[in-house]
């Protein structure tokens, strides 16, 4: 959802990060043939956020599903029902392709300096408490991150307290946390 994706982007960039939505990864058609699949299309990552002061590199897939079941941790296992929706948490082959072609793309065009380690994490909008479980233990069993609604709400909160920019994400924070409101929750916590 576009949406979501830049309501996430906004909360990243204003964290420090650099964002590219939708970022294209350049396969070579061995690259295809390795992967077993030698037509498929290039592949997509929804965010690629990039922390100059610390290399942090993310690779990001998101999705909102507000208005649904939200995220089922059985499609992001092994054998999922719904795993072409998550290729790359499910796909070893196709994550390890992809990650490490995000890393030589972004070096060569002079994006990022160095030799990052991009980390694979998921940014979701809704899911079951019991899904939400699942999740966070497997995501942190493989090393991903996730960044659930709890994540997004903090940032928001973190935004509603800065100056005023003119980013919609940054506007609506301030709307839906006045400062005072958000002051005394961060005093609490």
């Amino acid at each position: 959802m576009d949406a979501f994706e830049e309501l996430v982007a906004e909360v990243l960039r204003a964290d420090g990060y650099w964002v590219h939505r939708g970022y294209k990864i350049d396969l070579a058609p061995e690259d295809k043939r390795a992967l077993g699949n030698p037509s498929m299309p290039r592949p997509e990552i929804d965010l690629v956020a990039y922390k100059a002061g610390t290399g942090e590199l993310l690779s990001l897939e998101c999705k909102s599903y507000f208005d649904s079941g939200g995220v089922h941790a059985r499609d992001l296992l092994p054998g999922g029902r719904n795993a072409q929706r998550y290729k790359m948490f499910v796909n070893a082959e196709l994550r390890e392709m992809v990650l490490q072609r995000l890393a030589q793309q972004l070096v060569k065009s002079g994006t990022v300096a160095g030799n990052p380690t991009p980390k694979l994490g998921l940014i979701y909008g809704h899911a079951t408490a019991a899904n939400s479980k699942i999740l966070e233990s497997h995501f942190e069993a493989n090393g991903w991150g996730l960044y659930g609604p709890e994540w997004l709400r903090v940032q928001l909160q973190r935004m509603a307290l800065r100056s005023y920019d003119n980013q919609i994400a940054s506007v609506v924070a301030k709307l839906l946390l006045p400062r005072k409101e958000t002051i005394i929750r961060e005093e609490a916590a």
